[in-house]
């Protein structure tokens, strides 16, 4: 079977040290199973069709919201350092550098450190009147032992890691988006180790959820998961106590296929609300679907939110454009920041 992997990254702030090109190597995703799926060679679309109502409950964190910008982040010093030789330059790491990017915590900030780390950084963006963006990534069996393998060592080290987590966000408006992979990988997994992490799943949803944020379990993206095998997923884990659900997390493909299939993933869960990884998305995929650092691509829609629709919250740069997928196509190695890469992303944009 063909596999379509995807890779991420992170550059955060831990306990006020910048921690820069943390790697965290690339998900397999396989091509979906949707009506018999067209081959991963192609990149058209699957037809998602949608109707009835939908039900939301939980507060839509990017309405009004302001969206972080990090003053500190790679981007803005690539940016600073060619602002006197290269204007032209700097104008395109500006172009990354003036957008928010979500802040991702893993299982390399270990728990003794977790909450500290957490409550500095959500301190600083509410200090600035900004909206908190996280990235949960700890699942125990993470990436199925491929590129991005790791995560906590036991179910109770990930509830204790997650309970930190929490106590670091403190209360208040956040969005946070809860284990990349974890609900498209389920197949990968023993029985019992899928009814663990499900449980796991739907716990998190609860304790992050007692804080006051939005929590948004992470869905895949359309070509990998039909909707129902995925809504059901959702429906596993919790997704009745989450805002919603995130879509093309690291990925590639285009935001209207993301809309169309979330809408559908949305009406079998309640209506649900969800939102898109635009940070690299806005020439779509490459025509085999290349997933480690592919050329030609380019930033996309900028992150924000979402108001001529009712089932999208917004669209968010969730994989940080510029850090490399991999040791691949002459990149660095994953999550390492690469400026070459990340000028292309600039100039393509649109």
């Amino acid at each position: 079977m063909r596999f379509l992997p995807r890779q991420l990254s992170a550059s955060l702030l831990v306990l006020g040290i910048a921690v820069a090109g943390v790697s965290m190597g690339e998900g397999r995703l396989p091509v979906p199973q949707v009506a018999q799926a067209a081959a991963a060679t192609s990149t058209d679309e699957p037809q998602w069709a949608v109707g009835g109502g939908r039900t939301v409950v939980a507060p839509d964190p990017l309405a009004g919201a302001r969206l972080y910008v990090d003053p500190a982040s790679p981007a803005r010093r690539e940016a600073d350092r060619l602002r006197s030789t290269d204007p032209q330059g700097a104008a395109l790491f500006d172009r990354i550098a003036t957008r928010s990017q979500a802040d991702w915590f893993g299982d390399w900030v270990p728990a003794s450190d977790i909450r500290a780390a957490v409550a500095t950084r959500v301190a600083t963006i509410r200090a600035a009147g900004s909206l908190p963006v996280l990235v949960v990534y700890a699942i125990p069996g993470r990436d199925c032992g491929n590129h991005s393998a790791g995560g906590l060592a036991t179910a109770d080290a990930y509830r204790r890691w997650v309970a930190a987590f929490a106590e670091g966000m403190g209360t208040g408006r956040a969005a946070v988006i809860l284990e990349p992979d974890a609900l498209g990988q389920l197949d990968c997994l023993t029985s019992a180790q899928r009814t663990e992490r499900l449980r796991l799943l739907a716990d998190a949803v609860t304790v992050l959820g007692r804080t006051g944020a939005s929590v948004y379990l992470d869905a895949g993206n359309p070509r990998w998961h039909a909707p129902a095998v995925m809504a059901e997923r959702l429906r596993s884990a919790n997704v009745a106590g989450a805002r919603g659900f995130s879509l093309n997390v690291s990925n590639f493909l285009t935001t209207d296929e993301n809309v169309r299939y979330g809408a559908a993933v949305s009406e079998l869960v309640g209506g649900r609300s969800f939102v898109v990884d635009t940070s690299r998305n806005g020439l779509g995929p490459t025509a085999d679907l290349e997933w480690c650092n592919p050329s030609g691509r380019a930033l996309g829609r900028a992150p924000g939110a979402e108001p001529a629709r009712t089932d999208v919250d917004g669209y968010l740069w969730i994989k940080r454009p510029g850090e490399s997928d991999g040791t691949c196509n002459g990149g660095p190695a994953a999550g390492t920041w690469w400026p070459a890469y990340a000028r292309g992303l600039a100039e393509r944009a649109s």
